[in-house]
């Protein structure tokens, strides 16, 4: 939740140095490189009180429990890749659409904004854990097909929203179905396995989504990752039983 929330008042932050105050990029990068290490040393000095009492080392056992999850390991490197793209040249195709630099903070601050309600509500949505996964890949393919099409900013705030709400419930849910069926000893490892597929996908959407803006056009990566977003619903569709967790029953 605190992560979403920095997305969602950085923009605005950035927004209001850049407009209100009238300060450059050098002067917003200083900005938020003093913030960042004054609340890394606050860290540390609030750390040093703290005791560890349990230590975990990586093994390969984890990963091969990640391998009892096909289904989820593809649904989630779908999901990492768009966010990838998202983040990293999904900025300048909104700058190349005619969108100002103030423009693109605002329409991340509404996509940290669906971020925050979405996880906000995600109790709720947890409750039909298959369904809510369905209904979050089929909102971030929209997401992605109305951003190829949009020339807005009305328009791209909706496709914004539209996967806000995807990859903010997306992630946790699928957390939740791996670690409901694996040994509460494995969790730690088992999360460190979920982040490198996490990072896998992160990196491979922008080392897609790149060369294929630069051969076919700005709009194409969100049309070839909406194509896959239908492919990835229609498996997530057939194998529903699979993305539930393992309930707990009440005797």
């Amino acid at each position: 939740m605190f992560f979403v929330m920095g997305f969602m008042i950085g923009p605005l932050l950035g927004t209001v140095f850049l407009e209100g105050l009238d300060v450059t990029y050098r002067i917003l990068f200083q900005i938020a490189s003093f913030i960042l290490a004054s609340t890394i040393i606050f860290a540390l000095v609030i750390s040093r009180k703290s005791i560890t009492n349990h230590h975990e080392r990586f093994s390969l056992s984890s990963i091969k429990e990640m391998k009892k999850f096909p289904e989820v390991i593809i649904l989630l490197i779908f999901c990492t890749s768009s966010f990838g793209i998202i983040l990293s040249i999904y900025p300048a195709f909104l700058n190349d659409s005619g969108m100002s630099d103030t423009d693109i903070l605002l329409l991340y601050f509404a996509f940290g904004i669906s971020r925050v309600i979405s996880l906000a509500l995600i109790g709720k949505f947890s409750r039909k854990t298959s369904q809510t996964l369905i209904v979050a890949i089929i909102a971030i393919s929209v997401g992605l097909a109305i951003s190829a099409v949009s020339d807005s900013i009305i328009m791209f705030a909706i496709a914004l929203v539209f996967m806000g709400f995807g990859f903010s419930i997306f992630f946790p849910l699928t957390l939740e179905i791996i670690l409901s069926k694996t040994s509460k000893g494995m969790s730690g490892k088992i999360i460190g396995a979920y982040e490198t597929v996490f990072g896998i996908g992160w990196a491979i959407g922008p080392t897609l989504g790149g060369p294929i803006a630069q051969s076919f056009g700005n709009q194409s990566p969100y049309l070839v990752f909406f194509i896959i977003g239908i492919a990835v619903t229609v498996l997530a569709i057939k194998y529903r039983k699979k993305l539930e967790p393992k309930r707990i029953q009440n005797s």
